[in-house]
């Protein structure tokens, strides 16, 4: 389904006027044809399904000489993409989406996972349904029923109007396959997931700890001198 840019021409142009602007004036008279290519280059998704983009990015690898032993995953975090909301169209943002699944003897370029993701968000779309549909493309262009898909991001219906509530967060999981039923491929997968945000804290107490002992040391330093 091509995106009807002449038609959102139009309806941005009757948005303008019923919002009590005029829409022939300098500020806005190219308005509707900026916002049918914005339209047009953030929806691309909504160009394809999810068969079809499974087709797109279905590229894969064999494991040729690869001894996987059971649980083993490819984890790809924090692949940053955007979105909008389908029931005000606001801008979800500083979305970070996470992806897991177990090979079934291939596969798929890890360039592949973060298309699929971009390509999933640039749609008119619920975070729950954009963790779902990705889900679904991964199973199917890899191979596999075991795939997982966490997703972190601001939703600027919630934070710039409504209840107005900045710095709130909404998490979601999809868990298919044995991610689903496997408490220990579960936990496993959280681990990953906390791993960097782990090493980031204790970077922050070892950075801590050393400026400390800076202080204490410049401290003693400076009163030995003094003595002198």
């Amino acid at each position: 389904m091509a995106i009807d840019k002449e038609a959102i021409k139009e309806h941005v142009r009757g948005i303008l006027i019923a919002l009590g602007d005029d829409p022939d004036r300098e500020g806005l008279v190219e308005t509707p044809d900026r916002v049918a290519r914005m339209y047009e280059e953030v929806f691309e998704g909504m160009n394809y399904t999810n068969d079809e983009l499974a087709e797109m990015f279905g590229k894969t690898f064999a494991e040729d000489g690869v001894a996987r032993q059971a649980g083993d995953m490819v984890f790809v975090k924090d692949i940053e993409v955007f979105s909008y909301c389908e029931h005000h169209m606001a801008l979800m943002y500083d979305m970070k989406v996470s992806v897991a699944y177990i090979p079934n003897g291939r596969v798929l370029g890890l360039s592949k996972i973060a298309r699929i993701a971009d390509m999933v968000a640039k749609r008119l779309q619920l975070q729950e349904r954009i963790g779902s549909d990705i889900a679904y493309v991964i199973s199917k262009a890899a191979g596999t029923e075991d795939v997982a898909v966490m997703i972190e991001a601001h939703h600027s219906c919630m934070t710039a109007r409504g209840i107005k509530k900045p710095g709130s967060k909404t998490m979601t999981t999809t868990l298919r396959g044995r991610f689903e039923s496997d408490t220990a491929l579960q936990n496993k997968l959280l681990m990953m997931y906390r791993y960097t945000e782990l090493i980031m804290v204790n970077w922050f107490i070892r950075d801590c700890y050393n400026a400390a002992w800076n202080i204490i040391f410049d401290y003693i330093w400076r009163m030995r001198s003094c003595r002198i």
